[in-house]
């Protein structure tokens, strides 16, 4: 047990006191010393078959946060974009809102997009990497964060968005409770997330086919890791139990290459090709490595073959964006 003399000895080497100009130098180099590290920290990335992964909290996401990936992002944005219309979000927030939250950030594309739409809001994109541009409007800004940590946050939000989270998310449950818990009284949050089960209708993907050995172990790897790649048919579901009310949930179709006869669903469906095209390698790399001992010859030989079949007019392959919103009670 300390002594009296102890905690006086202890008290008098905090007293601001004792410090004297001198000290500056040593306290300046011991600050840079321990910025240094964070930034390490966040930026030592893992390199594997060729493509670049997050450092913090490293291995909690398995796929890559390189150029390539953050194309595959952008590409992603300007499909969903499309499909939902041209519009940012579908949830009916206020004119002003003053704080507005994006979890999950990515590249901060959406997040510099609704920046600009809502000039006098402060909005914050959080993601495990900092990928984002420096140069963004003055009234967005980004903070590597992991989202399934307790949030800090010292105000509650008018607007919370996550979108395309269901391949990072371990306990969705807790997530939407904490979103629950920092949106304003009377304000939204909105989750615009995948079902990743490809189909196809007409029964043109076959059991045989490279598209579905690849999507039902994409799936079973997912699951094993703990993640949930088909988190978007939970949504409604996880909202209402959390107490959001008017809630709204639809569900849209994404076909993966132009074999759609209608103008609109032929775009979504060839940026769609993009993004997929883009990103299977990553998909795959380090789950199907690690889980099911692939080489990683063997995983661009899979992804050929699908490359090949998805540009097939004759396999009518698509899955499902999922768009849900809520409001918080206004006496909650």
């Amino acid at each position: 047990m300390a002594t009296s003399d102890d905690q006086i000895q202890a008290e008098s080497s905090i007293n601001p006191s004792t410090y004297n100009q001198e000290a500056d130098s040593a306290f300046d180099e011991e600050v840079a010393s321990y910025t240094t590290s964070l930034a390490t920290g966040i930026t030592d990335y893992k390199f594997e078959h060729g493509r670049r992964y997050h450092a913090y909290k490293e291995g909690s996401y398995p796929y890559p946060n390189d150029e390539k990936e953050k194309d595959r992002l952008d590409i992603m944005h300007k499909l969903i974009e499309i499909r939902m219309d041209g519009k940012l979000h579908w949830a009916p927030i206020s004119k002003n809102p003053s704080r507005i939250l994006d979890i999950g950030t990515g590249t901060g594309i959406w997040a510099i997009e609704i920046g600009d739409e809502f000039p006098m809001a402060d909005v914050l994109g959080n993601d495990l990497s900092p990928i984002q541009p420096r140069w963004v409007p003055p009234n967005v800004r980004f903070e590597v964060d992991d989202v399934e940590a307790d949030w800090t946050y010292s105000q509650k939000f008018d607007y919370i968005h996550a979108r395309c989270m269901g391949t990072a998310i371990k306990n969705w449950p807790r997530l939407v409770k904490q979103c629950f818990e920092f949106t304003k009284p009377g304000a939204y949050t909105e989750f615009v997330d995948l079902d990743l089960q490809w189909t196809s209708l007409d029964g043109s993907m076959k059991d045989d086919s490279a598209s579905w050995k690849f999507i039902s172990q994409f799936l079973k790897a997912s699951n094993d890791w703990g993640i949930e790649p088909c988190a978007g048919p939970t949504l409604e579901g996880l909202v209402k139990e959390q107490g959001f009310e008017d809630v709204f949930h639809q569900r849209l179709p994404l076909p993966l290459g132009t074999w759609p006869a209608d103008k609109k669903l032929k775009e979504i469906g060839a940026w769609n090709y993009l993004q997929i095209s883009e990103g299977l390698e990553g998909f795959m790399y380090s789950l199907f490595t690690k889980h099911y001992g692939y080489a990683k010859e063997e995983v661009e030989v899979l992804c050929a073959q699908i490359r090949k079949e998805i540009k097939n007019p004759q396999i009518h392959i698509l899955f499902y964006l999922h768009v849900c919103y809520g409001k918080k009670p206004e006496d909650k």
